[in-house]
Order: C-alpha cells, then structure tokens, then sequence
C-alpha cells in the first residue's frame, strides 16, 4: 500500500547545532499518528518543515508521490496539507460561520470578496462544516463569545475547508478541559476515518496519546528513537529512560484501564 505521507532522510540544523537528524517516517490515509517528545525535541521544527514554513537541509518530503520540499506554505497547504496550531487563532470579531467563509474564500481563490458579498459567499459549505464539528447551532455567534473548547471545533473547522488529505495538529488539546480533550480527539478520529484522511499531532498529554493515536513515534534531540503501537511504545525501555520515565508510562497505563 502507497503511504499518504512518506518522509525521508528529513535533516535541520542551525548554526550546527542539528534539530531534525535523518527523520523517515511514513503515514496512511485515515492514520492517526502522534509525535511526541520532550520540550526541544525538533517537534516543531518537523511540523514546519512539513508545512514548508521551514525548509530542510536534507530529505523528502511526499504527499501522494509527490515532492512537497521547497513549495511555500500556501502551496502546501493547496496541495492538501491542513493545520491547527497550539494557540487558536480565530477573528474575534466575526461570526463562526465566517470565519469558516473566509477560509473557504481564500481555498476557492475569491478573497476579493471579503469586499463584496461575502457574507453570501459559500455559506452553504460553510455551514456542512460547521455541522461535522458539531457547530452549527453556533453559526451567528460571534468568536470573542465562545469557550475555549468550542473555538477549538472552529479551528478545526477552519483547517478542513482546503478539504485535506493530511492534518497536521500542533498540541491540540492544549488548555481544554479533560472531557473537552477526549471529545475533540474523538471528533477528529471519525472525520479523519470518514475522509480517509491522515493526521499527524503532537501532544503532551500521555492519556490523549494513548487513547486516540493508532501509532506513536518518540522524537528525541531530533533523532526518532522509537516507532509503534501505543501499548509498544509504553513499554519500549528506551522510551521509559529517554523521555517517558517509568511513572509516567505507568500512571497513564492504568488511567487507560480504569477508562477501559
């Protein structure tokens, strides 16, 4: 089977000190991965080396077969590639729904609008997102009125309007409520199987890792240490005294059986 995501070889250095080191990894339509690792790991970097906000020293980086190093952001992000960030950015001043129309605008090449009729403009595809996050009964809210757990549907709303093959998800869960956390992942992993869309997030918290994520990879000093199933990779020794530490691996295990 092709992979949706395939990374080769991806290197990042600065002032010769190496943030990325030879990173390959792949990932499949309607896969869940997680990347995590320590504060310095090279999450970031790799995540915007995967939006072309950063470009490699070395590597590849393909969607579909096809070469993404070296193509700007907006490039990237119109050959399919979808992102939420750690901070939830939205216009405070606007409805939901037209914050969702003014990425729909910008995807569909009719920003011009915003000085006409855009408040017309592909209001109906708007909304059809607005109801697969579970937003629509909020679509004339202004933004500066929501929950923080509702902005970040709205986020993830806004990244699906370039409707893309691969998500890449920065620390979504960052601020939420336990019970917000777990619904937001579990939102995100009907869309993705129901779009067959691949996503990629990083992640502090072990139990939203656990739980939602089919693989996990371990990033450390830039290198990938470790590649598996969450159960695998919980008990990958190296893990435990590289990043994880024992307790931790523990306390999570146990929080996921108590769930269980």
């Amino acid at each position: 089977m092709n992979a949706l995501l395939e990374v080769k070889g991806l290197v990042k250095s600065y002032s010769g000190v190496h943030a990325v080191r030879g990173v390959s990894f792949s990932l499949q339509a309607g896969e869940i991965l997680a990347l995590i690792g320590p504060n310095g790991a090279g999450k970031s970097t790799c995540f915007n080396m995967l939006n072309g906000q950063i470009r490699p020293n070395a590597g590849s980086i393909r969607l579909n077969g096809e070469e993404m190093v070296g193509l700007p952001p907006r490039t990237v992000w119109r050959r399919g590639v979808g992102r939420t960030f750690q901070i939830t950015a939205t216009f405070s001043s606007m409805t939901v729904r037209e914050n969702v129309q003014v990425a729909l605008l910008s995807y569909h090449r009719r920003l011009w609008s915003v000085l006409g009729y855009a408040g017309a403009a592909h209001r109906e595809e708007a909304d059809d997102l607005l109801t697969l996050v579970g937003m629509d009964q909020q679509a004339e809210r202004p933004c500066g009125e929501l929950a923080y757990g509702d902005l970040k549907r709205l986020e993830l709303a806004v990244a699906l309007a370039n409707q893309p093959r691969l998500l890449l998800m920065d620390e979504p869960t960052a601020g939420m409520a336990p019970k917000e956390r777990v619904e937001l992942m579990r939102l995100t992993a009907a869309i993705a199987r129901k779009k067959d869309m691949g996503v990629l997030f990083t992640e502090h918290d072990m139990d939203v890792v656990f739980e939602h994520a089919d693989a996990v990879m371990v990033l450390n000093r830039g290198e990938l240490i470790a590649r598996g199933s969450p159960q695998e990779v919980r008990r990958d020794p190296h893990v435990q005294a590289i990043y994880l530490g024992e307790g931790l691996l523990y306390d999570a295990k146990h929080r996921e059986e108590a769930v269980q």
